[in-house]
């Protein structure tokens, strides 16, 4: 007989799917979780949303997952992570945790006796990464990011955990692959480094959701689902997966201002394009980004205003002459020349 499943407070019979909540270390919050014991014997994966907690698409397919996953159709246990960083999320915060202003996915593996972000990872360590196998983190633009759908899989952990990570990653259907060699860049790159097969989805941006990008991200969870054996079938291959543009360039403004980007999330550039300029209340130039080399753009700032040292644009490696270029149309007014983008 297959044992009962329990993390924190919450427990799932044989069988059966248990919703409830993971009181966090040392404070008041709980974090709103589903566990799915399976019909049958397999391994343990986390699905885990709200780490940006104004990341909406995905909060909403982890929720819409946690409910429509059976477990009659489940081998081994899923763990749901509905929303990680929920104060955050009631008092609209953006990417930050509300009581402290930190950014949960740079503080793991956290510390009881820390602030709030730092209890919040603490938790998540002890009390879901001891228990799973495989991790993936669901993510996207947040208020004010535009962003191209992409997926990072790990590139520094140990061989095993790095190969089962691409495999997982070339499941998804998005057109980017991006190989994180940086462990402290976030909750997945952290469980890595404790030998556990991770992914980063990234889709959808300014902090909006619709339908069709949550069944996207469910379409993808399923298929990955099915490739690792938590559900029975065979996963869908995407025609040859998605196209690495690893490494990445992230660019952070070095100065505060209005932010004018020139490209597009999935515009390709050639290296010494303008990306960007930060101008003054007046409209003097305080700083122009050029690319340092070919590229894709991935995401950006798409605020007029952008803050000193703050994310301002983030781009990979292009080659043109192998994959041809891309222009976006301006999602605002539809121009598909490069023009400065006054309007965001």
């Amino acid at each position: 007989m297959k044992e009962d499943f329990s993390i924190g407070k919450v427990t799932a019979k044989h069988g059966e799917k248990s919703s409830g909540f993971l009181p966090v270390v040392n404070s008041d919050t709980e974090i709103p979780i589903t566990l799915i014991n399976g019909e049958k014997d397999g391994r343990t994966i986390l699905i885990c949303g709200g780490v940006h907690n104004a990341e909406y698409v995905g909060i909403q397919a982890a929720t819409e997952l946690a409910s429509e996953l059976d477990p009659k159709d489940v081998n081994g246990n899923i763990v749901i992570i509905h929303l990680a960083n929920r104060s955050g999320f009631e008092h609209r915060t953006m990417s930050l945790v509300f009581e402290d202003g930190k950014n949960l996915n740079r503080v793991f593996p956290g510390t009881a006796m820390g602030t709030a972000a730092d209890k919040i990872a603490f938790t998540m360590e002890t009390e879901v990464f001891s228990k799973i196998d495989y991790y993936i983190d669901l993510h996207s633009g947040d208020g004010f990011e535009g962003l191209e759908s992409f997926v990072y899989c790990l590139g520094n952990a140990n061989d095993y955990v790095v190969k089962k990570s691409r495999e997982m990653a070339e499941i998804a259907h998005v057109d980017y692959l991006v190989v994180s060699m940086n462990p402290a860049g976030g909750a997945y790159n952290y469980a890595g480094t404790l030998g556990i097969p991770s992914i980063l989805l990234e889709r959808g941006s300014n902090s909006t959701w619709c339908r069709a990008l949550v069944d996207e991200d469910k379409h993808d969870v399923t298929n990955i689902l099915r490739f690792l054996g938590f559900l029975d079938g065979e996963a869908h291959r995407h025609g040859n997966g998605p196209i690495e543009v690893s490494p990445v360039t992230y660019e952070d403004a070095p100065t505060a201002g209005c932010w004018y980007p020139e490209k597009q999330p999935g515009e390709t550039f050639r290296e010494g394009d303008l990306l960007g300029t930060i101008r003054d209340y007046f409209g003097k130039e305080l700083y122009s980004c050029r690319a340092k080399h070919d590229g894709i753009i991935l995401y950006e700032t798409i605020s007029l205003c952008i803050m000193e040292n703050s994310p301002m644009v983030a781009y990979g490696i292009w080659d043109a002459d192998k994959n041809g270029t891309i222009e976006k149309a301006c999602p605002v007014c539809g121009d598909g020349e490069h023009h400065h983008h006054d309007h965001f």
